[in-house]
């Protein structure tokens, strides 16, 4: 890993970074030098190979708009050491809950508490955090990435409809972000992922990578490096995009 004074360390705000996608940008932006800072409901996993992880790890559960406000606060503390500066905010936590037996839920059959909690989760947590995080953002001339999904924008046979609209609503949040956010020199983009290679993945997947341009699936580093990207100057003249990464699935 590359070694680089505190001082002038970047540091990014990373949430569900416990497995996944989260898991492969921790340790993409851990190994260009980058303090990274967690956000999961989960304890910081042991296995984890990054430099002070646990120390900067906040469990909080952003189903909760109180710990969601609490994290902020914790931020914000994490951050005065090193001149209050954010450099990037990852929003990727997100939820999809399922049937028994992990089957779709449609939106006839999704419980209101259910829509509430995973918009909660997958669009008001994202704004709660930028918002609350603005100034250290702007401090740094940051940058926000939006994780959203190829379900945003058709009916997908595994994720579920509440899932799916607030990953269409977080699409639509980033173009207002990169609008409102823009002038403070801060940019916003999504990255919309499709079939991933993780440890959620539904039976049935194997149909939709036969028809792939690609022929596969993802892979969770591959998403990674385009979130960071989207955090370096290599990407300074792009906002209000959405970047598939889908192996063509949206074609």
């Amino acid at each position: 890993m590359t070694t680089t004074p505190d001082s002038e360390r970047k540091t990014l705000i990373l949430t569900g970074a416990s497995r996944g996608i989260g898991h492969a940008t921790a340790k993409r932006f851990s190994t260009a030098g980058w303090r990274a800072i967690t956000v999961s409901r989960h304890p910081f996993p042991e296995d984890c190979p990054w430099d002070a992880g646990p120390e900067d790890h906040i469990q909080a559960d952003l189903a909760d708009p109180k710990e969601t406000a609490d994290a902020i606060i914790q931020i914000k503390e994490r951050l005065k050491a090193q001149g209050s500066r954010l450099h990037a905010l990852i929003n990727n936590a997100a939820i999809s809950p399922k049937k028994p037996g992990g089957g779709r839920l449609n939106s006839i059959e999704t419980a209101e508490e259910d829509w509430k909690t995973v918009f909660q989760v997958n669009f008001y947590a994202p704004i709660m955090l930028a918002r609350g995080l603005i100034d250290e953002l702007a401090r740094a001339k940051g940058a926000v990435v939006n994780v959203t999904s190829i379900a945003g924008s058709r009916v997908h046979p595994f994720a579920g409809a509440a899932y799916a609209t607030s990953k269409a609503a977080l699409a639509a949040l980033t173009r207002e972000m990169a609008g409102d956010f823009g002038p403070f020199g801060v940019r916003v983009n999504a990255i919309s992922p499709g079939e991933i290679e993780t440890s959620i993945l539904s039976p049935g997947t194997e149909k939709i990578v036969a028809q792939l341009p690609l022929h596969r699936l993802g892979q969770p580093e591959e998403v990674a490096k385009s979130i960071y990207f989207l955090c370096t100057d290599a990407s300074s003249y792009v906002t209000g995009a959405e970047l598939h990464i889908n192996g063509g699935q949206h074609v």
